[in-house]
């Protein structure tokens, strides 16, 4: 009995010191991060619902905020009119309670992943601007009541400006021009007045897409309609942007007296398809150059790839006082959008844990920049 006890306190021992998803100094992201800003990643239904066993491990050890993938997009909460299936989200606020997460919800208003009654009546036709008023504070009352001091931020309005400026011509823009977003800020602050709210967008960094956003953060200030901060969803490659023109971004944004959250963060080691020819005989060459490597990354891409996640997050570091939070856009690279996306069958490597759930070295690289002063 004796020796099996002691065989069962080595092992306990050895799991323990190998814990999912640890850097090899045994240090944590959440804990290297805890005075700078909050780490966190994005969170899948299998997560949610914590049957992907590895992947939860990874993210109970290493981030201290959460937020939906998908399953608090309006398409998935309110799928027909007055009819809202809260299970999932019900589950990943549990969840962020549980261990202690600075919860993130996502999203309230967008013109993606939509339900497709929102702006139609019962002839298909576009709906008056009162009906959409009326279903817009509906959605959002109702789901920020219910996570009410539950969900310490709200993505309000997501993707609502084009990268020249101009807004998009969503059905919101055309049925309430500008004046969507004043609304739906106001109604997530009167559901709940203690809650962070933010806009969030990507391709953040255009010179067209800041400006515009900056004068619609100054615009709801002067109204007195709260906004908490900017959503830079940083859905980056290792050569666009540049961080200059990334830094300016934060400069700009917080200029107008908010934070600057990174929401979605991951950087592709793939090239770029956009701009590539779209001729049919074209398909085969280009579905080869677009996803070179199938079998894992060479040294030197690695290297690459290494190098920018570290020149971002020194920036993050150097800006800690304008960062609410960086949030990953996934946990590991199994998990990834971006091994679909732009091109079906592309297989990514964009996140700080692989495939199997293994922490990558540059998790380490970015807790030893941390500690330098």
């Amino acid at each position: 009995m004796k020796k099996i006890a002691t065989l069962l306190g080595i092992l306990t021992l050895a799991v323990s010191c190998k814990t999912a998803g640890t850097a090899s100094s045994g240090t944590t992201l959440k804990n290297a991060f805890k005075d700078k800003f909050y780490i966190g990643t994005a969170m899948s239904l299998p997560q949610i619902h914590e049957t992907e066993v590895k992947s939860v491990e990874i993210i109970k050890n290493q981030f201290s905020s959460i937020v939906a993938e998908n399953c608090m997009k309006s398409m998935f909460l309110q799928p027909e009119e007055g009819k809202f299936f809260f299970d999932d989200a019900d589950k990943f606020v549990a969840f962020g309670e549980k261990n202690k997460m600075f919860i993130i919800g996502h999203t309230l208003i967008w013109h993606s992943q939509l339900p497709k009654w929102f702006f139609v009546d019962k002839g298909g036709k576009d709906v008056s601007p009162e009906v959409l008023k009326q279903r817009m504070k509906s959605h959002i009352t109702t789901v920020v009541t219910r996570y009410k001091g539950r969900v310490k931020g709200w993505d309000v309005v997501n993707e609502a400006i084009m990268e020249d400026g101009t807004y998009r011509k969503s059905k919101f823009y055309e049925i309430l021009g500008e004046e969507f977003i004043p609304l739906a800020f106001q109604y997530a602050q009167e559901a709940d007045p203690n809650a962070e709210l933010y806009y969030n967008d990507y391709n953040e960094w255009y010179s067209g897409k800041v400006q515009t956003v900056s004068k619609m953060v100054q615009t709801l200030k002067s109204r007195g309609i709260r906004i908490d901060g900017v959503g830079m969803q940083t859905h980056v490659g290792l050569d666009t942007p540049t961080l200059d023109e990334y830094e300016k971004a934060i400069l700009d944004y917080t200029a107008n007296g908010v934070k600057v959250n990174v929401t979605e963060m991951e950087i592709s080691a793939l090239p770029s398809p956009w701009g590539t020819s779209a001729n049919v005989s074209d398909k085969v060459e280009y579905e080869a150059k677009m996803n070179p490597y199938t079998a894992g990354l060479p040294e030197n891409v690695k290297t690459e790839w290494e190098n920018r996640y570290l020149d971002f997050f020194r920036l993050f570091l150097k800006h800690q006082d304008k960062i609410r939070r960086v949030t990953l856009w996934g946990t590991t690279d199994a998990q990834s959008w971006k091994n679909d996306f732009p091109v079906k069958g592309r297989t990514d490597y964009p996140l700080l844990f692989d495939r199997n759930g293994e922490t990558k070295p540059v998790v380490e690289k970015i807790i030893q920049l941390t500690k330098e002063k």
